[in-house]
Order: structure tokens, then sequence, then C-alpha cells
């Protein structure tokens, strides 16, 4: 019994057909584990982000506690000097 070009062309398409599908399912195989490894390390990485946000908020405080100080110092030199000058203009006048 021989095989016709065309049969043969048809049995060879299924081949590679047949193939091509097991190949497609390993790749997707391949890919689910993939995916999870990948999940399992955003997992980690968040929860050391979430570990470090209370010290960025800390330092964020600190920050802000620091910044308001030194808005208060530099306000109260800025009057001091303010009330000086005023002082020296007043007995300028005077004189």
């Amino acid at each position: 019994m021989m095989l016709d070009f065309k049969e043969f062309l048809i049995i060879d398409l299924i081949i590679a057909l047949i193939v091509l599908v097991i190949i497609f399912i390993i790749l997707g195989i391949k890919l689910i584990k993939t995916l999870s490894r990948v999940e399992k390390t955003l997992d980690v990485v968040d929860d050391k982000l979430s570990k470090t946000d209370g010290m960025f908020s800390v330092f964020d405080k600190t920050g802000s506690f620091v910044n308001e100080i030194s808005d208060k110092v530099i306000m109260l030199i800025t009057n001091l000097i303010g009330k000086f000058i005023n002082k020296k203009k007043g007995n300028d006048l005077d004189e």
C-alpha cells in the first residue's frame, strides 16, 4: 500500500500540529511556574517595603519637625532684626 503525496502531506501536517500542541503545553506549564515564582518574589518585596514604610514615616515626621523648628527660629531672628532696625530708625528720626 502506497501513500500518495496528498495523504503524506496531511499526515505530516497532523504530526506537526500535534508537536506544536505539545510544545505550547510545555511552554504554558513553564510560564505558570515562572509566574508563581514571580508572584512569590513580589510578595516578599511587598512585605519588606511595608516594613520600611514605618521607618520612612518616622523620617518624614522628623523632617517636618526639624522644618517647623527652623522656620520658628528664622522667624524669631527675623523679628529681632526687624525690631532692632525699627528702633535704630526711630532713634535716627528723633535726632
